[in-house]
């Protein structure tokens, strides 16, 4: 027994010296590995705190940006709308410009009309004076004469009606203010009232726009 004692002894007497060097040297590196854990958190937190501060920074920057974007597009949409009320303006001067020109091309000839339609009421009324029973083969000078003037008359009223110029001649029509002038109202048996009985002077037109209304005497209520 005694001898199992010194073998358990002498077993355990060469590992003291390492057990206590272990004892001596657990509290420097207790304080070493609990320094290390605090470090290692103060870096997280800091690392943690980075990041959020990143995190802040962007959003602050992204509201910046939106709100300058939001302002760009507004500006954007104004222009825009500057740009198509100015194209629709220019478009508007284009168009009235181009109808002036087209009128001015239909109507520019109108003074001159008026003062061919004088001749052409002579040429009418002489046509019309000539005495048609002496319009005859044995009154040769008088029928060239009236042949003439019949002529000239047709001619004038192509030339008129190649530039548009047209003649208003509206026996029986319903008198209509724009194109004829009533020179008087006298009942008529027969015809309706509001209708146009005699024809004092032929109107004309030109291009469809009135250029000399019609003198004419129209029907009343008796």
């Amino acid at each position: 027994m005694a001898a199992v004692a010194q073998c358990v002894r002498g077993a355990l007497r060469p590992r003291l010296p390492l057990l206590s060097v272990a004892l001596r040297t657990s509290p420097r590196l207790l304080c070493a590995a609990t320094q290390q854990k605090n470090t290692g958190q103060n870096l997280e937190e800091d690392q943690s705190q980075s990041q959020n501060e990143h995190k802040v920074e962007p959003s602050s920057a992204e509201k910046l940006l939106a709100e300058e974007k939001a302002k760009l597009e507004e500006q954007l949409k104004e222009v825009t709308e500057k740009y198509k009320r100015a194209l629709a303006d220019a478009e508007n001067v284009r168009q009235r410009s181009q109808k002036l020109v087209e009128e001015a091309k239909l109507y520019g000839i109108q003074s001159f009309c008026k003062d061919l339609l004088e001749v052409a009421d002579i040429l009418e009324k002489a046509t019309e004076s000539v005495p048609k029973e002496e319009i005859k083969d044995d009154n040769p000078h008088l029928k060239s004469l009236y042949e003439g003037l019949v002529m000239t008359e047709m001619q004038i009223q192509k030339v008129f009606k190649k530039h548009g110029l047209l003649r208003l001649n509206p026996v029986g029509a319903k008198f209509d203010p724009y194109e004829h002038e009533a020179l008087f109202h006298t009942p008529v048996e027969g015809q309706e009232p509001g209708t146009i009985a005699l024809v004092s002077k032929i109107g004309y037109k030109l291009h469809g726009r009135t250029l000399r209304p019609a003198l004419v005497g129209v029907v009343k209520d008796a």
